[in-house]
This record gives structure tokens, sequence and C-alpha cells, in this order.
């Protein structure tokens, strides 16, 4: 394979017009990152004075059919709206569990849908779905109603974190991919630090729902503004669709366009040389040894990456104080994750950079173990560090995957990986609970460390041509790194 990316000489490796791109998608996934981080203002653990007669006024307490809920902060809440309290109080940790499994099934069906109809249709669509259900969320009269459209909210949310990601990866050049690790996480923290602000104001969670979704509403126009990937459609045997995109892109860019139909025919020989095969699908991920190696295990460090990040999350638990404070506070800690992901990528291997992560992570979480339970603020410093360990090699084994991975195949691979994330997340909360502290923190600085070894196996990508094909990828032989 070449080092030289055909289609960054086309197009330039993020010019003016990705830059419209990068500004519309990560303006678009709002409402998404919105229904992430809000669980702590719409579903929150609420404090209630029991109004019963033979239970008056004592707070708390358990059976209650006459809560008077705390509207200090929260006016009013799916909690209280439903009275997800005593007995029903596991249907408030349902109602979330099934956002999560709508991520995970949204995951598996967008990634089918943007590897066989294309990543813009996906990623429409899937933006959309976020907004309509979002705001549809607040007009039901029934609890059942609510955890419905909670996980189908899911289902978008997860093809929106999966598809805005690709396509601006297939857009871009690959000396300029380390940068996108960090820039689409930028929708996630402002989202995270702005929620409390919005919610400040807005302390009733229909009218919530509706302010951060319904003003997104023009995402319905991002299907005549998003241009499909050229890179998916010379795989799928569409040259002049893809010939008309690159055009379009390099005039925008203010760049040659005389030699685009001559380097698409290239590509596409090339491709074509090799599998003829223009649209993939999730059996392909186990057809054959390489692919298939690479996707079992970059499934299971996805899987324990979202176990630690969840999980240590979960561990900090919630701060004493202003919950909307608190809230901002936890969104601040996350930004020099941002900067460096960008250092890591620009200046480490692939691998090295996922690896140190996990095992800052790993290391953070050991570190724990042997403090004294009294010293809270040294206890507190280390957690945040494991955070933010998990946090930054959250982004990077984005970038990592998709790197990996074939055009033809590219979003179904992580759509299934994302799929053992979810796994991760779901069983975090259980493991915290567990009631024994330093078995809860061993295991999750066991599965770090997991993490970071099963790396190993893994092809070093950094500085790679995006490879089209199955069969690129079966003879694809990595070349040294010097950096």
């Amino acid at each position: 394979m070449t080092a030289e990316d055909a289609i960054e000489t086309i197009i330039g490796r993020f010019g003016r017009y990705q830059t419209w791109i990068l500004f519309l998608v990560t303006l678009g996934r709002f409402p998404a990152e919105y229904q992430l981080v809000n669980v702590v203002f719409i579903l929150p653990n609420v404090e209630y004075v029991c109004m019963d007669e033979q239970s008056y006024n004592v707070s708390n307490h358990c059976p209650c059919n006459n809560p008077e809920y705390d509207k200090t902060y929260i006016v009013n809440s799916v909690t209280s709206n439903w009275n997800l309290i005593c007995e029903s109080r596991q249907l408030a940790s349902l109602t979330q569990s099934m956002l999560h499994v709508g991520i995970l099934a949204g995951s598996i069906f967008y990634g089918h849908i943007s590897d066989r109809y294309g990543r813009k249709l996906a990623c429409v669509m899937a933006l959309v779905c976020e907004v309509l259900f979002s705001a549809l969320s607040a007009a039901v009269t029934e609890f059942w109603m609510f955890v419905v459209l909670r996980f189908i909210i899911g289902t978008g949310l997860g093809g929106t974190m999966l598809c805005c990601y690709v396509i601006l990866i297939e857009l871009s050049g690959k000396s300029f991919r380390p940068y996108l690790s960090a820039l689409m996480e930028i929708s996630y923290v402002l989202s995270y630090f702005t929620l409390p602000i919005i919610a400040y104001f807005v302390r009733d969670w229909r009218h919530l729902q509706l302010v951060t979704s319904l003003p997104w509403s023009f995402v319905l126009l991002y299907y005549f503004l998003i241009p499909e990937s050229p890179r998916w459609l010379i795989t799928t045997g569409k040259k002049e669709k893809a010939i008309e995109v690159l055009t379009y892109i390099a005039n925008k860019n203010k760049r040659p366009t005389e030699n685009i139909r001559a380097i698409v025919e290239k590509i596409q020989g090339e491709a074509n040389s090799v599998d003829q095969k223009q649209f993939g699908s999730y059996l392909d991920l186990f057809r054959t040894p390489k692919i298939r190696t690479y996707v079992l295990l970059t499934a299971c460090v996805w899987s324990c990456c979202a176990f630690t990040f969840f999980g240590i999350n979960q561990y900090i638990g919630k701060l004493q104080g202003n919950i909307y404070l608190n809230v901002m506070l936890s969104a601040v800690c996350l930004i020099p994750g941002l900067f460096l992901v960008v250092l890591a990528t620009l200046y480490l291997r692939r691998k090295v950079g996922v690896v140190t992560s996990f095992i800052v992570a790993s290391g953070s979480l050991l570190v724990i173990i042997f403090i004294p339970k009294h010293v809270d603020t040294v206890q507190l410093v280390f957690a945040i560090t494991g955070q933010l360990g998990a946090y930054t090699a959250f982004m990077q084994i984005y970038l990592f995957t998709s790197e990996i991975f074939p055009t033809i195949v590219r979003n179904s691979a992580m759509g299934f990986v994302s799929v053992f994330a979810r796994f991760g997340s779901f069983t975090a909360p259980f493991v915290v609970n567990i009631g024994i502290e330093w078995v809860s923190v061993t295991i999750f600085c066991i599965l770090a460390f997991l993490a970071a070894s099963l790396c190993y196996f893994l092809p070093e990508t950094k500085d790679i041509v995006l490879l089209n094909t199955v069969e690129q990828t079966e003879k694809f032989k990595n070349k040294k790194v010097t950096r």
C-alpha cells in the first residue's frame, strides 16, 4: 500500500469545507449528548417527606403513598412524576438502562444502514431521531411510554456517536485524523458543561426535554448540507457520484480538480482488483482470519474501557453541594483530556497512546486501594486521574478502531464493538454496588490492565492510508513506525 492518501491529495487534509461539516456535526450532536448526560436532572434520587397518616412527616420513609418531594433544586422530575421511590426505585434504573440498550441496538442498526446505504443517510437519520423522540418524550402520559421512547432515543444516540465520527474520519486526510479524536468530543464536553446551566433555569423535566431538543429541528436540513463519504462511494462502485462530490469539495477548498477522475479510477481499480464485493455486512467481520481476530480483540478492549470509565464515574459518586455546580465541575475535569489525546495521537504510536491511558487508569485505581479511607481528597484526586485515563483511552480507541478496519465494513465493525461497550456500561454499576470498596476498585483496575494488554495484539495504524476492502486488510503488513 502506498503511504499517500489519494483522497487527501484531492480535497486536502482538512480544509474549509471539512471544517464546516465538523461545525454542523458538532452543533447537531448536542441533543444526543444532552440525553446521554441528563439523567442526573430528569431521573435524580429525590428527597421527600412522607405524608401518610401512619408515617406523617417522616423523611424518605418506605413504603409511602403520599410523598412530598424536595423541590429545592428540581421542581419536577421523572422520579417525582411517577413516584419512582421505595419498591418502584428499580424502575428508575430500568429507564436509564433502556437508554443503553437503545445505544446497543442503534450501534448495530445504524452501522448496517451506514455500510449498506451510505454514511450521509445514517448520520441524518440518527440526528433527526434524537430531536424527534426526545421532544415526544416530554409529552408522554404513561411511564411505559417514557421507557419505550428512552430506548428509541438510545438507538439514535448510538447511531449519532458512530456515524458522525466515521463520516468525518472518511472526509479527512490521514495527517489530520489525530485531531479528530479530540474535536469530536467538543460536543460532549460542551453539552456536559452547558446542561446544568440550562437545567438551573428549566427545572421541570418535560420543559428540559423540549428545550434540549426542539431548537435543533434544523438537522432535517443536514440531508442537503452534509455530503456522502467519497471513500464509501468509491468502495461501493459509485464512481461518478464520487467524482461529483470530490470535485465539489475540492472547489470549496480551492484545490485543483483536473486529475480527480484519473485518481478515482485508480483507487477503484485497486479496490476492484482485490475485492469485487461492493457492500459489507456483519458476517464479513468473521469470514477472514485477520478481520475476525481484530474484531474480537477490539470488542474486548471496548468492553473493558466502557466498564472502567463508567465504573470510575459511579465510584466517584455524587459530590456534596450544589448539583448544578457539581456537574459543571465534572465536565471541566474532562477538558485536559482533549489536549492530551491530540498530543498522544500526534507524537505517539496508536498502541502506545491507548496503552498509556489504560495504564494511567489502572495505576491510579491500584493506588486508591492502599490509600487510607479517611484521606478523602487524595482518593478523589487519584479517582479523577483514573477517570481521565479511561476517558482518553475511550477517545483514542475510536480512532484506532476506525483505522484498523476497511471502509467496506468500518461502520459495521464500529457498531459491533460498540455493542460490547454497552455490556461494559451495563455491568459497571453492579460491581460498584458490591459493597466492598477495595473489591470493586480491584476489578476495575484489573480490567483496565487487561485492555492495555490486549492492545498489544492489534496492528499499528499510525499514518496509514485508510484501507478500503477486506482483502487489502488481510494482505496488509505493518511497517515500522518511527514515532
